[in-house]
């Protein structure tokens, strides 16, 4: 989250009007992130969250916005996009930028999750993929392979040598594992595909709520919990796999959905995929950075140091015996 489009009081009083969510106490811009301006704006009856959509454009807009509603509506603890009261518009525009306003989750982020948090989020991100299973909606994971291999040349040539033969291997492999037939055996749906530990929220170990999907897609439910075990499931300092962590989650996640054949077979591929898509996505923005009124770029080599981690130290699922939903 950040502020590249500054939002006026006026102009919160005027949305706020149209949406009847009360009289503005504080509008408050949300320093970090990297995509979209953010705000929190608290009323007389309630607290919000007001997106501005920097870069994703009103056609790939009601994905997302309409994924949240389908969940939220499904009992998964997601944001719940607020209707222009004369409309009934979801999809709002602010500044002339498309915008969405949504109810702020109780709680707090936990970074630094034990092992009962990490099963938390695989329990939930479980229910959430069957969840998703009827979205009739459909729309590619935008920051899919396709992206790596166009952005890839972009970034290349801020990077050392040494740097750049590992991008290049690491892409090579993706792209091959990505046309192998035990891809495309792996179950796919709607994902959140930026399941950070900032983007879930607690009160103590209750986890209260996911949050932030505008990088959500279709793509494999195996990308998206390699996603997570890369950030919640890790030593952060060296990028190595935190195992009592990765084990919480993996099996509370298939307590609920147990994983295929395929997923298992390409378990670390995927894990790899998901630290190379964010390692990508960190050296674009940190080479390639946009202005903005808040700004933090996130280190580049953090996500190198975790893709090496799963090319020095594979991680591998046994068979087991299915749990019972």
């Amino acid at each position: 989250m950040a502020v590249f489009t500054q939002v006026s009081e006026k102009d919160a009083r005027e949305l706020l009007r149209r949406m009847s969510l009360g009289s503005l106490k504080e509008l408050r811009g949300i320093q970090g992130g990297i995509e979209n301006t953010n705000y929190f704006l608290t009323t007389d009856q309630g607290e919000w969250v007001l997106t501005l959509f920097e870069r994703l454009s009103d056609e790939q807009l009601p994905f997302y916005l309409h994924l949240m509603k389908h969940l939220a509506q499904a009992g998964i603890p997601v944001p719940d996009p607020q209707a222009e009261t004369r409309s009934g518009d979801i999809l709002l525009h602010v500044c002339g930028k498309p915008a969405a306003i949504v109810n702020r989750l109780a709680g707090k982020s936990q970074l630094q999750p034990a092992p009962v948090h990490c099963a938390a989020v695989g329990d939930m991100l479980a229910r959430m993929h069957l969840a998703g299973r009827d979205y009739a909606r459909q729309q590619p994971n935008l920051r899919g392979l396709p992206w790596w291999n166009a952005t890839v040349p972009t970034v290349l040539p801020h990077l050392d040598e040494a740097t750049r033969e590992l991008l290049r291997a690491e892409l090579a492999y993706q792209n091959h594992v990505a046309a192998s037939s035990s891809h495309a055996a792996l179950p796919r749906g709607p994902v959140h595909a930026d399941l950070f530990r900032d983007n879930v929220m607690f009160e103590g170990e209750q986890l209260t709520g996911f949050f932030d999907f505008y990088f959500a897609g279709v793509d494999t439910w195996l990308f998206d919990l390699a996603v997570c075990l890369n950030d919640w499931c890790i030593d952060h300092a060296t990028g190595a796999h935190d195992a009592p962590c990765a084990q919480a989650m993996i099996d509370a996640y298939q307590a609920v959905r147990e994983l295929t054949g395929a997923e298992r077979e390409l378990f670390n591929a995927m894990l790899r995929a998901g630290a190379l898509r964010f390692w990508i996505s960190r050296l674009w923005d940190f080479y390639l950075p946009r202005e903005a009124a808040l700004l933090t770029p996130h280190d580049p080599t953090h996500f190198e140091r975790v893709l090496r981690q799963r090319l020095a130290h594979p991680v591998a699922l046994a068979d087991r015996q299915a749990v019972p939903c």
